[in-house]
């Protein structure tokens, strides 16, 4: 077999990069595995971008970027691999929490086997998020203690049949104990030692403080804190943690105790320490430890260890292969020193057990076991392409809530921005949103009757007939405290208020609704013509084809929608060329609206002319965003001109939504099934069919992240994008005859922020 392995790399200074080296070199150049000629090749983690000098077997090298990533797809996918092994470790990787690593896991067409080195019972949940989506995508999963593993299974709901618990190994490297401490000048001392990256999390000042004791009774005993201090306390507060260690040990006088060795060691020089000392402490300060390659080392050079009782420790110092003492409880741990310096047949029992099972959990082995757990993988070898293009079943959709939309609406109408879930008041409101709103919560009572949906439909109805200015037009913004905050009046807010207008004289839950937007629309009516912008006219496109859909007879509405429609037809002829099909110079935001409005207007004119546009936008528009076979739409921070590069990020749920609906009014017209198809695909993009391979959705909140930003998902969940999925989440039950059943959380005492 061939093995790619994902991780960081000797010589960068990095735990899981020794790790990787050793499983490699076990796996592949083990005297034990040599008959079946395995091989391997690594792609490793660049960091800061820095040049390592690394050896033969790094053939890739993967930079803190998102195309770096996408890159090592590629490469890995040409190299002949049979199998990936990737550790992870968030910190190893780029984006917020390491999230790049999930497009890399995405675009693989070989099985993947990840390890965890870290595994968290009470996660972010951007963590949690990504934990879950590397457990859909892998093949295998591995953890190195029996905790972990019911982590994965009750918390990230990982089945346990996909997991697999394979200990941390220990190099075999081995020293007769009594030379290396002559070697080591340390034969005349009773060594105990701790190693590692030093801060402030390994407690080291708990064992300084329980020495004073342990030094009377045995002056001959030598604490030996051999690392350095880790990287990423160097930047933020540089040596300030081995400056207060340093200064406590003269504090209590024992500079002739504690030794402190500030060096990156090998893992030659490091087993020789290993081996002089006679007890191995690990007074970590929190529980949650779910790996510990180091007390791993200790048990594996048969140490008598001593430890915390975080996750690991406790599982690895069972049965009398070790002591455990309360965190920070230095008296504890000095009384336990002293009971095995005064005890040699105590010492003796725990590196003997420790000895024993640290045979069980040298490298060979544990090479061996991911071994067996590849070739088992391979065995049921899925087909990887079939896996990943398969529709998700529409039945297991979320269940439908505006908990969410009643969280960010107040007495006055719904908020427009949020920071998390949490309505930002200061930004106030807006019509465009209100008006987004109104069309979602219709839509919503038309299929269920929810009462819930009519109450906040009232409150958005009001909150637009306050915007409407005597002209007919609309105002856009106004403040908490209800100031006007706009003087010019903006074509796209006036445009998706007529589209809520049409679809509520459409679908009128109650004559009340009926007359109050009537009276709005017919206000709004001479302004149609007025209009320039395409998404303005795009958008009350919308409205006038909904209106006219129960009021055909309107020859008034008819002749507006006819100038409308060929208004944007217009633009599309102007712009249009050979190459690209489009109404403007440039791809922009929320495009989809254009060919949809052009398909719902082919609807009712039946005109030639707009449906070819309609048409042949919608395909230059589908070339353009799902060219990787799924959706990809024009990022907002740079957007697309013409035959440029196109924008990835700031990608808004807008887009996803107008892309849904455009697929749905071309299946309406066609009944072809491949729009069907991408309608629900451009869906799933809320749920993580997406660049980054996350979800928008908050299963907590019930609402939806703003955007896909290049560092992660921008966890706001405003207005428009919340709507946006709610919207798009309505057409998918329609289109897949799916009933929607709001659910929602208990209620709570409505509250009014004005």
């Amino acid at each position: 077999m061939k093995f790619v392995y994902i991780g960081t790399y000797p010589p960068r200074q990095c735990g899981i990069g020794t790790f990787t080296n050793n499983l490699l070199n076990s796996m592949t150049r083990s005297p034990k595995v040599k008959e079946k000629k395995h091989t391997g090749i690594v792609v490793a983690m660049n960091g800061e971008d820095k040049e390592h000098g690394y050896p033969e077997e790094v053939e890739f090298t993967i930079k803190p970027e998102l195309k770096s990533y996408i890159q090592a797809a590629k490469d890995i996918n040409k190299c002949g691999a049979d199998i990936c092994i990737l550790q992870h470790e968030f910190g190893i990787f780029d984006g917020n929490d390491g999230i790049y690593v999930l497009p890399l896991l995405h675009r693989l067409k070989i099985p993947v086997i990840v390890t965890f080195h870290t595994v968290l019972n009470k996660p972010s949940y951007n963590r949690k998020l990504i934990v879950k989506e590397i457990c859909k995508m892998a093949h295998k999963v591995v953890v190195m203690s029996n905790k972990a593993v019911d982590f994965l299974s009750s918390v990230y709901k990982v089945p346990k049949q996909k997991i697999s618990m394979i200990e941390h190994g220990v190099p075999n490297i081995q020293f007769n104990h009594k030379q290396v401490k002559q070697e080591l000048k340390l034969e005349n001392k009773k060594v105990i030692l701790t190693f590692g990256f030093v801060s402030k999390n390994k407690g080291i000042e708990t064992t300084i403080k329980a020495l004073p004791d342990v030094v009377k009774k045995h002056p001959e005993t030598l604490y030996i804190i051999l690392g350095k201090t880790h990287p990423n306390i160097l930047k933020s507060s540089g040596e300030e943690y081995r400056d207060y260690l340093e200064s406590l040990t003269k504090d209590l006088g024992l500079e002739n105790n504690v030794l402190f060795l500030n060096k990156y060691t090998d893992q030659q020089e490091l087993f020789k320490y290993l081996y002089a000392a006679d007890i191995y402490v690990s007074p970590y300060l929190n529980v949650a430890q779910i790996t510990s390659g180091t007390l791993s080392y200790a048990i594996g050079a048969g140490l008598a260890s001593i430890s915390t009782p975080y996750w690991h420790a406790e599982e690895l110092l069972a049965n009398g292969r070790g002591k455990l003492f309360n965190f920070k409880n230095s008296k504890e741990l000095s009384n336990i020193f002293l009971e095995i310096l005064d005890k040699p047949e105590i010492l003796k029992n725990l590196r003997e057990k420790a000895k024993e099972y640290g045979k069980k959990i040298m490298w060979p082995k544990i090479g061996g076991k991911y071994i067996l757990l590849a070739e088992e993988v391979l065995f049921h070898k899925p087909d990887m392409q079939a896996q990943k293009e398969q529709i998700p079943d529409p039945l297991k959709l979320q269940a439908f809530s505006l908990d969410h939309i009643k969280t960010l609406t107040d007495g006055t109408g719904i908020c427009k921005n949020a920071k998390f879930a949490i309505p930002k008041l200061s930004d106030g409101y807006c019509t465009d949103d209100n008006s987004r709103a109104l069309l979602m919560v219709l839509m919503a009572h038309k299929k269920s009757k929810d009462p819930d949906a009519l109450k906040l439909a009232s409150k958005y109805l009001s909150f637009i007939h306050y915007m409407q200015n005597d002209d007919g037009s609309f105002r856009n913004f106004l403040s908490f405290n209800r100031f006007f905050s706009d003087e010019k009046v903006s074509e796209d807010a006036f445009g998706r208020t007529i589209w809520a207008l049409g679809y509520l004289l459409k679908n009128p839950p109650n004559d009340a609704f009926y007359q109050i937007a009537k009276l709005m629309f017919f206000k709004a009516a001479p302004c149609f013509e007025k209009l320039k912008s395409p998404r303005g006219i795009a958008n009350t496109i919308m409205g006038l084809s909904h209106y006219l859909k129960s009021n055909m007879f309107d020859e008034a509405m008819q002749l507006s929608l006819k100038t409308l429609a060929f208004k944007l037809l217009g633009h599309y002829e102007k712009n249009s060329s050979l190459y690209w099909k489009w109404f403007e110079p440039t791809l922009t935001y929320d495009n989809g609206i254009l060919p949809l409005a052009l398909l719902h207007s082919a609807e009712l004119l039946n005109n030639n002319n707009i449906t070819k546009a309609a048409i042949k936008s919608m395909h230059f528009l589908t070339k353009l965003t799902f060219s990787k076979g799924y959706l990809s739409p024009i990022g907002n921070k740079k957007w697309y001109n013409k035959f440029d590069v196109k924008s990835s990020f700031a990608q808004q749920p807008l887009d996803a939504m107008v892309m849904v609906l455009m697929y749905q009014q071309a299946f309406k017209l066609t009944k072809n099934n491949d729009y069907l198809n991408k309608l629900y695909v451009s869906f799933m993009w809320f749920h993580g069919e997406n660049d980054l391979r996350t979800s928008l959705f908050d299963s907590e909140t019930k609402g939806c992240c703003d955007r896909i930003e290049s560092y992660g998902i921008n966890r706001d969940q405003g207005a428009e994008s919340s709507i946006s999925y709610l919207v798009s989440h309505i057409a998918v039950c329609e289109e897949f005859n799916i009933g929607l059943s709001i659910v929602s959380m208990p209620k709570v005492q409505e509250t009014h922020y004005s």
